[in-house]
């Protein structure tokens, strides 16, 4: 954890006043900001002041207030910095950034401790890059889930993380990690989170439920890395796709799902799903369902950086099966943003970081831009419009009197030049400061 050293950080402190009736205040925090970006989509606010107490926004006020106005207060200094809230990747893998053959075979290779010590310090590069809320897109042996209680107590430096626990396909379908290997060493591998129709499909769900997951993930389509050359068009029938969202909704969970062609993403969208991950293939109707569901789509444009940089070091890193996969996917990835933004399309930020690398998150901001979104939009997508999909409006994703203290400060103006979004020099979460760069 980084300490409030130098210039950036002043303790100031007075005497207090007689004895108090009501319970005294826990400790302030007060937050000098340059400029304000407290509600994404609103105007950025002049100098002002954030003050913290007890982990929470107690109040904004316009102008640096005189700190003897709040004896004993700590007075934290980014006069000369813009200052927003926490960032929100809604699509993370926290286990590995490993791909191509070395992560099936670190698979095989490498014990469960090894993928939480994994885990663990991805959550902290994540958490130094600005990004104070995750949703972590499914896992195997709970890892994420352990991770999850720990950042959630501050036992070990990391964002908030809503867990979906083990995602969900039929037999043979993305999720299926059986795919690859021998028929000898198939049935050992774990796979209670696979189905095939729709009873099989609701006691899937049902698993992960009793697990304490916060959400469900599922894919109705093929997978980019997945190890079959099956393709990237549905591989579930409605009444499947139907039994495990309607599951899902029974015990108050949301549903995100993976899937590529339209097909998929069509059938997940009547089933009342409520985000689609990767929507690589837009048709008509797409756009429609969208609109008329009020789902949120969730790009993962930065899967192809990590592509592009694996190949680039290794021309083999991909399996045959996959690589013409994600030559596909290198090749068409923006095409549907470009079709979304105009429409109207509900957009959340999200990276697949796990396929990209860890701590790198806001390069995702950069492609946003590029397939047809404002800086500001971009920034609504990874703040207001990430928190509304995560069912945390009430928490963060904004800086409002009694949300999280969840706040980022960057040199820079991120309206005008959102990639200054890839370097943040202060990080906040829950009023404990993690970065604090001079």
């Amino acid at each position: 954890m980084a300490s409030l050293g130098g210039a950036a950080l002043l303790g100031l402190t007075a005497g207090t006043a007689g004895a108090q009736a009501a319970p005294e205040p826990g400790p302030t925090t007060l937050i000098l900001a340059g400029r304000l970006l407290d509600r994404p989509g609103q105007a950025p606010r002049g100098p002002s002041t954030v003050v913290v107490r007890d982990g929470l926004v107690a109040e904004i006020r316009d102008g640096f207030v005189d700190a003897s106005d709040f004896p004993g207060a700590t007075v934290i200094d980014q006069r000369d910095r813009f200052v927003l809230p926490g960032l929100i990747d809604s699509h993370v893998h926290l286990v590995s950034d490993l791909g191509g053959q070395a992560g099936f075979l670190s698979g095989i290779t490498e014990n469960l401790p090894t993928h939480a010590y994994r885990a663990a310090d991805n959550a902290r590069k994540t958490l130094m890059a600005g990004f104070t809320t995750v949703r972590n897109l499914g896992d195997d042996g709970g890892v994420t889930m352990a991770l999850r209680d720990a950042t959630a107590a501050h036992r070990l430096p990391g964002p908030r993380i809503v867990d979906a626990g083990s995602s969900i396909s039929t037999t043979s379908g993305h999720m299926d990690g059986r795919l690859g290997f021998n028929d000898e060493l198939r049935e050992t591998i774990p796979h209670e989170n696979v189905c095939n129709g729709p009873e099989s499909c609701r006691e899937a769900v049902r698993i992960q439920v009793g697990r304490g997951v916060n959400v469900i993930k599922i894919a109705t389509t093929g997978g980019v890395n997945s190890r079959i050359g099956a393709g990237l068009g549905a591989q579930m029938f409605d009444d499947e796709a139907r039994a495990l969202i309607d599951t899902a909704h029974l015990y108050g969970l949301k549903v995100a799902v993976h899937a590529h062609g339209a097909d998929g993403i069509n059938m997940a969208l009547r089933m009342g799903a409520d985000s689609i991950e990767h929507g690589t293939i837009f048709d008509d109707e797409t756009i429609r369902l969208f609109r008329q569901s009020g789902a949120y789509y969730v790009p993962t444009l930065s899967t192809v950086n990590g592509y592009i940089e694996r190949l680039a070091a290794d021309p083999n890193a991909y399996s045959p099966e996959v690589l013409p996969k994600i030559r596909w996917r290198i090749s068409i990835t923006g095409q549907s943003l470009e079709r979304a933004v105009p429409a109207g399309v509900k957009i959340a930020f999200g990276t697949d970081a796990g396929v990209s690398k860890h701590g790198r998150n806001a390069d995702e901001f950069a492609l946003m831009v590029q397939h047809g979104m404002t800086p500001m939009g971009a920034i609504q997508a990874a703040t207001v419009n990430a928190a509304d999909l995560l069912g945390l409006s009430s928490e963060v994703g904004s800086l409002e009197p009694g949300k999280h203290a969840d706040l980022i400060a960057v040199d820079g103006d991120p309206l005008t030049d959102v990639t200054v979004l890839t370097s943040v020099d202060f990080v906040m979460r829950d009023g404990r400061v993690y970065r604090d760069e001079d």
